[in-house]
């Protein structure tokens, strides 16, 4: 009898999905306490079966109908274990989440259990409470206490008097202590991996436990990918790392860092300063960004109706109403940034967005003249942000960070003043028509503009390896940026799932052609 693939913990999907593209079907059932992962695992997961319920809620027994199950996979909630956390307070409850792993191999006894969880979850210990501030802390004398003894339960054992057994009784409302206490007869073994490594464009690291009682060894997935200059990729063995560039949208403006209504932060402009000295001043080679994008211009409806039209341009016009003033349509063209770097010379120069009403030849200049370079750059920790040829920092879930920066530059041609240095806080260079001069692949260009927006959520889902055509949006009728953003922050990189699930359980799995 085929076995059940059960996902704990399953959030928007990641894992799920990267389990579907190994096994060729979905999960058979899913399990979330939150309505909005609910809805978005169901849109993209409409054959499984959903419990929007605590796990803590479930009864295995109940939920498996007496199958066997082949794998069960818990990615338990990270945050009082991760140190992007900070020091807020930490809870018992949701570090103790990991216990419902136990319950199932009691219960149900999958044949494979994978946990998900960030590298500080081998740190797992008991909460003390911090005698000035009542605040619940990780006790630091007693770290990896727990974790080890949650190990010794799923593998050989734990003593009566263990005080992680008690924990896990009363979390878990277990009365009969005797299977853990001897031990529920799983081999088990964790490591570290990165996401870059198996084809996700994110460098997310995290710690995976995989423990089985089928008595099959466990196995660990080799890379499929690496650094570019490594000697393995060179040789061809591997595959380089995908890059964040690829998971850009290119098409989307980035709005001009000078003459915003709200200034931005003065740290969120030394970091845009010191990451424009780092990737473009100090860069041998910096990002170009892609030129080819193609523009799409499209005739939209004016009109009173209830279902406003767009409609291609190579297409006959619809009907046309004298009633509506002025007419009822439209042309629409998508402007890239790079299309608009107009105004090129005599100071002043009105940044990206510019209207198209300008004169044309301001617009034409742009092929022989203009560059854009970009890069990313982080709005938390110490890290200033990272090269577009590499691989995604990690997303969380807590909202948005991860920003592109676009640099506009011009032509040098030696009639204008040096270059100013951007190794300032850039609100101190901004009155110079011409504030950074660069050799970019051996011409001299000027900056003449600096942009950032956030990533939007299409981005970071394709940063963290999900396939463009995985719904993130509309899946329950009003989701919004920040649903979306949890979303992709709490999820599991699919490509890291597919690896494991190929490596341990290949009699379930397709071919990577089929998968295909």
């Amino acid at each position: 009898m085929r076995g059940l693939i059960v996902d704990n913990f399953a959030g928007g999907g990641g894992a799920s999905t990267g389990i579907a593209w190994a096994i060729g079907r979905n999960v058979d059932i899913a399990i979330n306490h939150d309505p909005d992962a609910i809805a978005m695992h169901s849109a993209n997961h409409p054959e499984t079966l959903h419990y929007c319920e605590s796990v803590f809620d479930i009864d295995p027994v109940q939920a498996t109908a007496g199958k066997p199950v082949d794998l069960a996979w818990f990615s338990p909630d990270c945050k009082h274990f991760s140190k992007a956390k900070g020091s807020k307070p930490v809870s018992k409850e949701i570090r103790g989440l990991a216990w419902v792993t136990v319950r199932w191999a009691m219960m149900v006894r999958p044949r494979v259990l994978m946990l998900e969880n960030v590298e500080e979850f081998k740190t797992w210990g008991p909460v003390i409470e911090c005698p000035v501030t009542e605040a619940m802390r990780p006790c630091p004398e007693r770290k990896g206490e727990t974790f080890n003894a949650f190990v010794s339960m799923l593998s050989t054992g734990i003593n009566a008097d263990h005080p992680a057994l008690a924990e896990c009784v009363e979390t878990l409302g277990l009365l009969d202590t005797a299977k853990l206490m001897k031990g529920l007869g799983y081999k088990v073994e964790w490591r570290e991996l990165r996401a870059c490594d198996f084809g996700a464009p994110t460098i997310r690291k995290r710690l995976f436990m995989i423990a089985r009682c089928d008595g099959q060894p466990i196995v660990w997935p080799e890379p499929t990918h690496g650094a570019p200059n490594s000697e393995a990729v060179k040789s061809g063995k591997l595959q380089p790392w995908r890059t964040a560039a690829e998971c850009i949208d290119w098409s989307r403006p980035c709005r001009s860092i000078f003459g915003r209504k709200k200034p931005l932060a003065e740290n969120t402009m030394k970091r845009i300063a010191k990451g424009i000295q780092k990737f473009v001043f100090d860069a041998q080679e910096p990002f170009i960004v892609p030129q080819n994008v193609t523009l799409a211009p499209f005739i939209t409806e004016h009109a009173n109706a209830s279902n406003q039209r767009n409609m291609p341009v190579d297409e006959p016009l619809r009907t046309i109403c004298a009633e509506v003033k002025g007419g009822h349509f439209a042309l629409v063209q998508p402007v890239l940034a790079a299309a608009n770097i107009c105004k090129h010379y005599g100071g002043n120069y009105s940044g990206p967005g510019d209207d198209l009403n300008n004169p044309l030849p301001t617009v034409t200049t742009v092929d022989h003249n203009a560059l854009i370079t970009s890069h990313m750059i982080k709005l938390r920790g110490t890290n200033l942000g990272f090269a577009m040829d590499e691989p995604a920092h990690t997303i969380t879930a807590g909202g948005l960070h991860l920003g592109e920066v676009r640099a506009f530059f011009i032509k040098y041609y030696g009639n204008e003043q040096d270059g100013v240095a951007c190794n300032e806080p850039l609100h101190t260079i901004t009155t110079n028509d011409r504030f950074g001069l660069v050799m970019i692949k051996g011409e001299p260009y000027q900056i003449i503009d600096i942009g950032m927006r956030m990533l939007e959520p299409h981005e970071l889902f394709a940063c963290q390896g999900f396939n463009p055509e995985y719904i993130i949006s509309n899946y329950n009728g009003k989701s919004t940026k920040k649903q979306q953003v949890a979303r992709v922050g709490n999820s599991v990189p699919p490509p890291f799932a597919e690896a494991l699930t190929r490596a341990n359980l290949p009699e379930l799995c397709i071919h990577t052609a089929e998968a295909a």
